[in-house]
């Protein structure tokens, strides 16, 4: 029996590809509504704004789970492996106390929205669910970095969860 673990779960990508198909349905209902009908969806807009603001969270995630994100590499390619393997993991805590900031200061700003109860203005939304995206973003960067933390010293970890 394959036990999957949070380290190979592909949440990142599910949340991802459903955001973007919201997105396209509203769009693409807001186009048909203004052509066709010559009525215009205001709410829709709005809504795809703030899936939007998720998906570039999530986003962010995803590249560190992927290891698509941008980087300066020349020190650490001009390095030993074992020097090599030391930057990676300086960089690597670096970027996590980053991502512990931006969920400890996502969260308190989360709440200082709930505390105003301030929604949208189209929606009605509670605006402090637009902004969790950040906290949210922030923890599974968290994740994410410490994962790839474990890959530097363990990468077999990593090529097995490529081969699956």
């Amino acid at each position: 029996m394959i036990r999957k673990s949070i380290r190979d779960a592909k949440i990142e990508e599910w949340l991802l590809v459903a955001s973007l198909l919201l997105i396209i349905i509203l769009v693409f209902t807001q186009v048909v509504f203004r052509y066709l009908i010559s009525s215009s969806l205001g709410w829709s807009e709005e809504l795809s704004r703030y899936v939007l603001i998720w998906i570039a969270w999530i986003s962010a995630a995803y590249s560190v789970r992927t290891q698509k994100h941008i980087r300066v590499e020349l020190i650490k390619n001009i390095c030993n492996e074992p020097l090599r393997k030391i930057i990676e993991l300086i960089a690597l805590v670096l970027w996590f106390f980053f991502a512990l900031f931006l969920v400890a200061n996502g969260t308190q700003l989360i709440l200082n929205i709930h505390g105003t109860g301030q929604v949208s203005p189209s929606n009605g939304i509670p605006m402090w669910i637009v902004y969790l995206a950040v906290p949210i973003g922030g923890s599974l960067m968290a994740l994410r970095l410490i994962q790839q933390a474990v890959y530097i010293f363990k990468p077999h970890l990593h090529e097995e969860e490529a081969e699956n």
